[in-house]
């Protein structure tokens, strides 16, 4: 095994003499294993460990005996660590986050705040075949383009995975082995979270039921689309100099240039023309690249508002993505997106709003929408839905049949007074408005009969108006 992880590590130049590398160990299977072979590849390499414990304090006493036995294993082969206390039950209350989310937010930050102490190069992390092979379902799932199937890669940006390459089995079959021994942690054998239960439904009945190299399939698949990955990127990388023009702090996409590049490459280009003014790739969405897209085949003067305080404007050239200004980010700032993956309690101007998603065989749906509560139907919702003052471009659907009308239509209809137009809060699918909240809903994702989740969304001024339409 341990030559298995060499060849793996060497192909992807993953550690050198020089490097310090921060490696997690929660004192389970996985980073113990990561840890003894990190002691293996130091002999032959050189490199120095430094090794982080994040005590997450959710499961009393268990979790101590995992902190002293990462101590031990530390002190025994003479390691340098550091022990991180945190409280992630209490964290993810005040965030509103999930468990999962604040784990993994309170870890990546004890990473990076040692790396930043000892001066390090590399962070390891001990994900394997089969934490990949989940992820992939995961994004599927989800939905995902390219880079989503591909899962984690075994290097990223400062980030390095040497058991990528084995998989559950192969490990556990170490550690035995070696007699090493491990601590066990009980909630990964609960159905609480996603990626448990992913691991013992959906991967198990498909090693058992269908290919029992289900693994080795997915993880052979994967470093097929890695190859693609990258040639991929090099063509964008390409294309995106021909494309492009950088001005001051403004970057454009030119439209004549544009046009001369093949169709399955123009997304690519559109994402990586906003990742290099943002200078994020995260929550850069499907949704963007589309209304990017459409912008370019827009008037001159057309404006749409994406991540990051950005926005793309339609000129002369082609497309202009800048920084909004003071006076543009006040009335953006009145905007949140939306986590439909948990229950949210958010606060947008006067507002206070709760969503969550709810399973329609366990509520009352007669009588549950009031004007201050709507529901629509999760199962068809395909994009990003946020809640934001109007733009241009805005409508509604009408009527059953898909009728649409343009939001600056309706609000000149129902003759509502321009100065309080930009004020007035929208739940947004894109430029498809749902609910105008403290008048009326649009006739989208209404509840059928085929309707198997709901999302429901409460909003509360405080003291609520009365005389206004739902």
């Amino acid at each position: 095994m341990i030559e298995k992880v060499t060849q793996f590590v060497e192909k992807w130049g993953m550690l050198h003499k020089e490097d310090k590398i921060v490696t997690g160990v929660s004192g389970g299977a996985d980073s113990i294993c990561l840890l003894f072979v990190l002691l293996e590849l130091q002999k032959k390499i050189g490199f120095e460990i430094i090794v982080v414990h994040v005590n997450h304090l959710l499961r009393g006493e268990a979790s101590e005996n995992d902190e002293k036995y990462v101590k031990e294993v530390c002190e025994k082969y003479k390691l340098t660590y550091e022990i991180y206390r945190e409280n992630v039950e209490e964290i993810a209350k005040e965030k509103k986050e999930s468990l999962e989310e604040a784990g993994r937010n309170v870890r990546r930050k004890a990473f990076e705040e040692t790396l930043k102490k000892y001066n390090g190069t590399k962070i390891a992390v001990a994900h394997h075949r089969n934490d990949n092979a989940e992820t992939l379902l995961m994004n599927l799932a989800r939905g995902s383009g390219l880079t989503g199937l591909g899962g984690m890669r075994p290097v990223k940006e400062n980030r390095i995975r040497p058991l990528l390459c084995l998989e559950r089995k192969e490990i556990e079959q170490y550690l035995e082995e070696k007699h090493i021994s491990y601590c066990t942690d009980q909630t990964n054998l609960s159905d609480d979270y996603t990626r448990n239960r992913i691991r013992h439904h959906v991967i198990q009945n498909l090693e058992q039921g269908v290919n029992k190299k289900t693994v080795a399939h997915f993880s052979e698949a994967m470093e097929r689309i890695w190859e693609l990955q990258d040639y991929i990127e090099g063509e964008v990388k390409n294309l995106y100099e021909l494309v492009v023009l950088k001005k001051e702090n403004k970057i454009f996409l030119l439209k004549e240039e544009y046009e001369k590049v093949p169709e399955v490459f123009r997304g690519l280009v559109i994402k990586k023309a906003i990742a290099a003014i943002t200078k994020h790739e995260k929550d850069i969405h499907a949704i963007h690249i589309e209304e990017v897209r459409k912008l370019m085949e827009n008037q001159v003067g057309r404006e749409i508002s994406l991540p990051y305080n950005v926005c793309a404007l339609r000129c002369y050239e082609g497309v202009c993505f800048r920084f909004i200004n003071e006076k543009e980010r006040e009335k953006e700032e009145k905007k949140v997106e939306l986590d439909l993956w948990k229950s949210n309690h958010k606060r947008v101007g006067e507002w206070t709003i709760h969503c969550e998603i709810q399973n329609i065989k366990e509520i009352e749906i007669d009588g549950i929408e009031t004007p201050y509560t709507k529901c629509f139907d999760y199962d068809i919702m395909k994009n990003t839905i946020a809640i934001r003052t109007r733009r241009e471009g805005d409508y509604l659907i009408i009527n059953e049949t898909g009728s649409r009308q343009k939001l600056k239509s309706y609000f000149i209809n129902e003759k509502i007074p321009k100065e309080e137009r930009d004020h007035i809060f929208l739940l947004a699918e894109g430029s498809h408005i749902l609910w105008i909240f403290g008048y009326r809903r649009g006739c989208a994702y209404q509840i059928g009969k085929n309707t198997k989740h709901i999302l429901k969304i409460t909003i509360d001024k405080g003291e609520r108006e009365n005389g206004r339409k739902d």
